[in-house]
């Protein structure tokens, strides 16, 4: 129902305003084509609203559902993309691809110039999550604290490093990444959302089988091997997953932070701590949630659009401070 209210808000709000009959008409124009229906309307829902919300659909979903697949993994609730310094990475990497575009094209295959940025950011979370891993494994067992400060000081390191691009870049390029590190839907389309769509689809169906694995997981790595799970197996699985998916979202939307944080401990709080379950609800939720917080950033200001990575960021730290208030209590 929060999903179904949520696409409906996101199809009428915005600067141009549609209505309740307006929305019923264009649906029924996609069943009958014989509907007459305004051209402003049709093009405003069809090629500029819809593309938007089904993107923030799918990317709230696989944001989420990585975010969740990571803490069970790591069995931290602050082993996200964002905190363990993925969503930097992935930026930084597109930060490369738009600087330095036109020198790293001349080594590449035609084939591959129009998706360098989506490539570069993948390369980037894929590298990033098996750096924080290998530097956080030890003796068979993934250290929690290290993998953290890692993550920290990795994201860091990013954030100088892209800002350092942005000191160098040009007018244009300044204006693309300011894009990638502020994150917005705004770039939507059709296109986007089939290969979003293609990926995330391989992708969640893949990760939301592993409630069953992540619970033994968090029974401790070493009694996940007794009861029959392939723990290395199903680290690299999550790794190579996550940074597929996170990668291509940063690729089409820039730097969306705390939504892979928020969902699952709102959930753990609401159901307890059984992945089989918070697993499908994170996606169902995560898309709540960013098209929520999609709906806020173009209607609270309009027209001007508040970047949606502020908006998510302002969601977030309470959040964030309230695990770490938890962690508090716990010592």
């Amino acid at each position: 129902t929060l999903l179904v209210v949520a696409f409906i808000a996101s199809s009428l709000l915005g600067v141009y305003q549609l209505n309740w009959n307006d929305f019923l008409l264009l649906f029924k124009s996609i069943i009958d084509d014989t509907v007459a229906v305004n051209p402003t309307d049709a093009y405003i829902f069809f090629d500029v609203r819809m593309p938007r919300t089904i993107l923030a659909i799918i990317m709230g979903a696989g944001l989420a559902v990585t975010g969740t697949s990571l803490q069970g993994m790591f069995k931290n609730p602050l082993a996200t993309p964002g905190i363990i310094g993925i969503t930097a990475g992935s930026a930084l990497f597109a930060a490369v691809a738009i600087v330095l575009g036109s020198t790293i094209k001349s080594f590449l295959p035609e084939i591959l110039h129009y998706s360098l940025i989506s490539i570069a950011a993948f390369i980037g979370a894929l590298l990033v999550m098996i750096l924080v891993y290998s530097i956080s494994f030890k003796n068979g067992k993934t250290h929690v604290v290290i993998m953290l400060l890692a993550g920290v000081a990795i994201a860091a390191l990013a954030e100088a490093t892209t800002g350092f691009l942005t000191f160098i870049s040009k007018d244009d390029e300044l204006r693309d990444l300011t894009f990638w590190r502020l994150g917005s839907l705004g770039a939507a389309n059709w296109s986007k959302v089939m290969i979003l769509f293609s990926i995330n689809l391989i992708c969640l169906s893949l990760l939301l089988g592993n409630g069953k694995a992540l619970n033994a997981m968090m029974l401790g790595e070493e009694n996940a091997r007794h009861l029959g799970i392939n723990v290395k197996q199903y680290h690299a699985k999550i790794i190579w997953l996550s940074a597929l998916v996170v990668g291509t979202s940063v690729a089409f939307a820039g730097t969306i932070a705390f939504v892979g944080l928020i969902v699952p401990y709102i959930l753990r709080l609401l159901l307890g701590s059984d992945y089989r379950l918070i697993l499908p609800l994170s996606a169902l939720f995560g898309s709540v949630l960013l098209l929520t917080a999609d709906i806020i950033s173009r209607t609270t200001l309009a027209p001007i659009e508040i970047p949606i990575g502020i908006i998510t960021a302002f969601m977030g730290a309470p959040v964030f401070i309230l695990i770490l208030l938890q962690f508090k209590k716990a010592l």
